[in-house]
């Protein structure tokens, strides 16, 4: 059967995720597993607004460590520009343009790049 289906009922089999027990439409599993994107040890900082209402967002990537470290460090960028904010995909979003407030930041612990426009 299809993972996209949009079946109702099925006789069929067991209708729930071997992992997390959720049932297959509703399991993000594959997901999280394949959400990360690749490192290569650079810390890339954009603005993105699509999707948003012409609201930005500065996109932090490029962070090569695990989903709690993660964490942290989204915790303490927000905090840092006074922002809100979220993790998606390996990616930090934070509210805002706050790229030059961030590079400033990051400049010492991490080579980073402005990316984009």
């Amino acid at each position: 059967m299809p993972s996209n289906s949009r079946l109702v009922y099925s006789s069929e089999g067991n209708n729930q995720c071997e992992k997390c027990g959720k049932s297959l439409h509703k399991c993000h599993c594959d997901e999280a597993a394949e959400s990360k994107p690749p490192s290569d040890g650079i810390i890339r900082l954009s603005l993105d607004t699509k999707g948003r209402k012409g609201k930005g967002v500065t996109l932090v990537t490029g962070f090569d460590v695990g989903d709690e470290e993660l964490k942290k460090i989204a915790k303490r960028l927000k905090a840092l520009c006074s922002s809100g904010g979220t993790i998606k995909h390996g990616v930090i979003e934070i509210q805002g343009d706050h790229r030059t407030l961030l590079k400033s930041a990051l400049a010492s612990d991490y080579t980073v790049k402005l990316a984009g426009g």
